[in-house]
């Protein structure tokens, strides 16, 4: 099943990308130039990265949750462990958000 929804999801990027190879460079013609096309890759960008970061997020919290349920004892590790995971973590979204000032600007 999840062989499957990778295929499905590969199709669908293959899909997707094939009209943005298909343009014209410089607009010439009427329609968007490169700059329009940065600035909604831009925008895709920082949301996939936001989804991802979220995910990871709530994947380490609730794994540090479950070592404390299981260990008490071990809080002071844990707890640092996961502030320093979360910082890491939102450290990609950050960066991204860097990028996409620096490109779209």
């Amino acid at each position: 099943m999840r062989k499957l929804m990778y295929v499905f999801i590969g199709l669908a990027l293959v899909t997707l990308a094939t009209p943005a190879f298909a343009q014209e460079a410089g607009g010439a013609g009427g329609g968007m130039g490169t700059a329009n096309w940065v600035a909604i890759t831009s925008g895709f960008a920082m949301a996939i990265a936001s989804a991802v970061c979220g995910l990871a997020q709530a994947k380490a919290t609730a794994a540090a949750c479950e070592g404390l349920a299981r260990n008490p004892a071990a809080r002071p590790g844990i707890q640092l462990a996961l502030i320093l995971g979360l910082a890491l973590i939102e450290s990609l979204a950050l960066y991204t958000l860097v990028i996409i000032f620096a490109k779209v600007s």
